[in-house]
């Protein structure tokens, strides 16, 4: 009965009528993890919004203590998928870490992230950094500004902290980028060595999201890479300053995907369809009429349930604004995407530009050919669930035709030079150019032994 509702009630929408096709489930009752941030909203529009009831999905979504806790809930089946980090599916799949197949159909967002220091640090760093006409901090900001804050810290026998949230995470990537970008070294993993701070100018350790302000505060920590609304937490607290977003760093970068294992696709096929189908409508209705649910998003956000910050907090950057210094609001409408610009794609690129960098810091030891980055990623990103959920919303009228890429090859252009901050190109179908191109990190047949980077 419920399902002929769904169809009845698909014949009133914005194409016409059309009675959808509905698909046969597999598994009707879902547990779904994630992480307190604010790029989880797919998942809580989908279930705040009937979205995942309108396909007979009953879904409960469970918040998680970490990474590592939710990675393993789906593994073990306690969780049947995920919000996770992009490098997650990645690295369980080729058996750094957790091994195990997980793939993801769907990508959740674009952008979003930050890199905040401690009031301390930004005072040493804000004399290195230009002004604009306004005299006001000239962005993006180099982490060349950071440098001598680092030398100095060194010269006084103290290591320079800072916080990330997992190995594979976008953060520690990003924050590796910036890093590397502005002449610092983040350091190398080895096999023998899985702290990441080998021949490393800046000590980067694990710190889950919700506790990076409290560590910065702490003082443990002197800086972090973390996911809204953890940024804006520590302006609002007035105990730190974001120093850059990523979309700063790199303009519409991938964020984090829906994760299920290749076992759940394989046993689930139409369950799996549906949950994509949810997910795409929520991210469209996050992003529709230039962001006008922004609002409504931040409201759902904010309760316990799921982020759990203050409403003011999460609206700072989820409405289209980011603020650095107290005071220092500037418009950035593009801080959060979760629809336009084919966010929810999965593309292949993007999990190439993940084992890239996975190579580029020695988590993955061997040199690969590039046609080994093509098969891996054609392992774990799924576009095409993803366009037969997308056909499937388009037929009922309730997604447009244009806005997917139904002829993509699963690569995006290459990104230009303007659009990353080191003004290096990336080009996902050459990664071993990409890698060579970049000054610091492994490169062609290199390799860590010991301490040293040998080849």
């Amino acid at each position: 009965m419920k399902k002929l509702l769904i169809a009845l009630a698909a014949s009133t929408t914005l194409a016409g009528p059309v009675v959808a096709e509905m698909l046969e489930l597999e598994k009707e009752q879902l547990t779904f993890g994630f992480i307190k941030l604010t790029d989880m909203a797919p998942l809580a529009v989908a279930y705040e919004q009937g979205f995942f009831d309108d396909e007979g999905l009953f879904v409960t979504l469970e918040a998680q203590a970490n990474w590592k806790v939710l990675l393993d809930g789906v593994i073990d089946g306690t969780l049947d998928g995920a919000h996770m980090l992009a490098g997650q599916p990645l690295a369980a799949t080729i058996g750094f870490g957790t091994e195990a197949h997980i793939v993801t159909p769907f990508s959740m967002d674009l952008n979003g992230n930050g890199i905040t220091v401690s009031n301390e640090v930004w005072a040493q760093m804000k004399p290195n950094i230009p002004l604009d006409a306004e005299g006001r901090p000239q962005h993006p900001i180099s982490a060349s500004a950071l440098a001598p804050v680092v030398e100095k810290y060194k010269a006084e026998g103290k290591p320079f902290n800072m916080g990330m949230v997992f190995p594979v995470s976008t953060h520690n990537y990003e924050l590796r980028y910036w890093l590397a970008a502005g002449g610092l070294n983040p350091g190398y993993y080895s096999s023998d060595n899985i702290t990441g701070q080998i021949d490393a100018d800046v000590m980067l350790s694990v710190t889950p999201p919700p506790q990076m302000p409290a560590t910065l505060e702490a003082g443990t920590i002197y800086g972090y890479s973390v996911g809204e609304p953890w940024n804006q937490q520590a302006v609002f607290k007035g105990i730190g300053v974001p120093v850059i977003t990523d979309y700063e760093l790199w303009k519409n970068n991938p964020e984090k995907v829906f994760g299920i294992t290749a076992e759940f696709a394989e046993e689930f096929p139409n369950t799996t369809k549906a949950v994509v189908k949810a997910l795409i409508r929520a991210a469209i209705w996050l992003d529709e009429d230039d962001n006008a649910n922004r609002e409504a998003a931040v409201e759902i956000l904010s309760r316990p349930d799921y982020v759990g910050a203050d409403a003011e907090v999460i609206a700072n950057s989820m409405t289209g604004t980011f603020e650095y210094e107290k005071g220092d609001k500037r418009d950035v409408p593009d801080f959060n995407v979760f629809f336009r610009y084919n966010a929810t794609y999965p593309f292949y690129s993007d999990a190439v530009w993940y084992l890239t960098q996975m190579r580029r810091w020695g988590q993955i030891g061997e040199a690969k050919p590039d046609s080994w980055y093509d098969e891996v990623a054609k392992s774990v990103y799924k576009p095409d669930i993803y366009l037969q959920a997308a056909r499937l919303l388009v037929d009922e009228g309730l997604a447009d035709e244009a806005d997917f890429p139904w002829d993509s090859d699963g690569y995006k252009a290459p990104t230009p030079a303007s659009d990353i901050i080191d003004a290096i190109p990336y080009d996902g179908k050459t990664p071993n150019a990409y890698l060579d191109s970049l000054p610091i990190g492994l490169k062609g047949e290199q390799k860590i032994i010991g301490t040293d980077v040998k080849g």
